[in-house]
């Protein structure tokens, strides 16, 4: 048992410290994650909504405290029963999600490392098995230094988890594993390489054949049954290849300019994915920064999800100098976790992405 406890408690400990720095690098990214779990269509719990942030940047900041002081014995009792909750909990969730195909990726490893529904209630349930080997043996989790110095490791670990998530959240986060990275190509990215896999399909056919009802299960072709045709039900036994960036469009009156302007030589996007979210303060800087870009030679669009009304109000009170785009939501709180962010690009490759935070490294 001793040696056992041993092993759940690197396991679990490095597992937790991992999975919390990924997120508490990106809590903006994380939070967004826990919007769709509060939507009526999940769990139904709008009211969390506008906690969704705060509630995101405690619970990693709890997952990277739980596995360090596990890994240096502090506080077993405590540590054991909030792991056992916690995991109780996020199994609950999982198992939630891939019965019910609610929310397609947990968030678990935020988008460094994605996983099925049903991969990360697996993951779960494997660490909550740890996790009760290390419950009925945490009389054998010893610390590995005196109280005092487990009592500096562990408050040091939760000053540079509180500077840290301050840090990415004044700019972007400090490593970057969506495809809309500095240097991603966006038409590369959309594009579907001609050797691909293809999404493979079951399909089953009914027939009524002298009176009863037959299936016949192909895989696309159409069956040589002597009957009367009923229906068929359709499958997909396995999915295809799917590029990294999809749903990328950029449209004004129900027409997608994204190939035409991902074509420029110089073009600088302000994204604001929801207007009546942004610092409209940064705006008077980004109508100073854009008015520079143009005078460089750059061309300049606006990305929101926002209505045109929105869009032109914002223009007219900041005196901005260019037009706004639509794009979908959910697509631009993937491409940067600010509102609003400006991107300089290079025919669809992206240079430069920064925070209203830092306008100021724009080298227009």
């Amino acid at each position: 048992m001793k040696y056992l406890v041993w092993i759940s408690r690197i396991i679990v400990g490095v597992l937790f410290i991992i999975s919390g720095l990924i997120k508490l690098n990106d809590p903006m990214g994380f939070s967004f994650k826990l919007e769709e779990y509060f939507s009526p269509g999940v769990l139904d719990l709008p009211f969390l909504t506008p906690l969704a942030l705060a509630i995101s940047i405690f619970v990693v900041i709890v997952e990277v405290i739980l596995g360090v002081l596990l890994l240096i014995g502090f506080k077993p009792k405590f540590t054991v029963w909030s792991l056992l909750l916690m995991i109780v909990f996020f199994t609950f969730l999982t198992f939630y999600s891939a019965y019910f195909n609610k929310v397609t990726d947990c968030g678990c490893f935020g988008d460094a490392i994605k996983l099925t529904p049903w991969e990360s209630f697996t993951k779960d349930v494997i660490l909550l098995v740890f996790i009760l080997i290390l419950f009925f043996g945490k009389k054998y989790i010893t610390p590995l230094f005196s109280p005092k110095t487990n009592w500096i490791v562990g408050g040091v670990a939760l000053l540079a988890c509180i500077l840290f998530a301050n840090h990415v959240l004044a700019h972007l986060p400090s490593v970057d594993f969506r495809p809309y990275k500095i240097g991603a190509n966006i038409q590369e990215g959309m594009s579907v390489p001609e050797d691909a896999p293809k999404p493979i399909y079951e399909y089953a056919w009914r027939f009524k054949v002298d009176g009863e009802e037959q299936v016949y299960v192909t895989e696309g072709d159409y069956p040589t049954v002597d009957g009367e045709f009923v229906d068929v039900e359709t499958t997909q036994i396995q999915a295809g290849y799917e590029p990294p960036i999809h749903d990328f469009t950029i449209e004004q009156e129900g027409q997608d300019y994204a190939a035409e302007l991902l074509e420029e030589d110089k073009l600088v996007m302000v994204i604001a994915y929801d207007m009546t979210k942004s610092n409209l303060e940064a705006f008077e800087e980004v109508a100073e920064v854009t008015a520079k870009a143009k005078q460089n030679g750059y061309k300049v669009i606006g990305m929101s999800a926002s209505s045109s009304d929105m869009a032109n109000k914002i223009i007219d009170s900041y005196g901005l100098d260019f037009e706004f785009y639509f794009t979908d939501e959910t697509t631009l709180k993937t491409i940067v976790r600010s509102n609003p962010a400006i991107l300089v690009l290079s025919k669809g490759t992206i240079q430069q992405k920064v925070h209203y935070n830092d306008f100021d490294e724009l080298g227009f």
